[in-house]
């Protein structure tokens, strides 16, 4: 049986920033949101969102070399990974994916379904997708 879904739109990127606050509001510890969609669709944009909604007031960045950023001066942690150069998923226990996705924050993970296998069931997938019909600056955004 497939989870409920929720597709939200946008038209630019100050609403898709704007879904990803209103997210992180309700966002509960223990949380895992799996990020997907093209490049430049605006993960990054709704992961700043996200941060803000959980009252993150650092800068957040898309860690792509880092693979992992932590933010910890909102109301829970934030543990925001770009997966994008990981080659195999198994790259992933070095950097402790198991222990913050039992942690007591919330994960962001962009790029997810390189590591699909490693996710938990419970993990809530958002797509972001373009559609150049409706516009350059149109996304749809599904939460799962």
């Amino acid at each position: 049986m497939r989870q409920s879904e929720e597709i939200m739109e946008s038209s630019s990127p100050e609403e898709t920033l704007e879904i990803g606050r209103r997210l992180g509001e309700s966002a509960q510890a223990g949380e895992i949101y799996a990020l997907e969609g093209d490049l430049g669709t605006g993960k990054t944009v709704f992961c700043k969102g996200f941060a803000e909604g959980l009252g993150i007031t650092d800068t957040v960045n898309s860690p792509t070399f880092t693979i992992l950023q932590i933010y910890e001066d909102g109301r829970l942690p934030l543990y925001h990974f770009d997966v994008y150069r990981i080659e195999e998923p198994e790259e992933m226990e070095e950097v402790g994916l198991d222990e913050y996705m039992e942690g007591d924050g919330v994960c962001l993970i962009e790029w997810a379904g390189r590591i699909a296998e490693l996710l938990p069931a419970h993990t809530r997938h958002v797509l972001i997708e373009k559609d150049l019909d409706r516009g350059p600056s149109y996304r749809r955004i599904t939460v799962e």
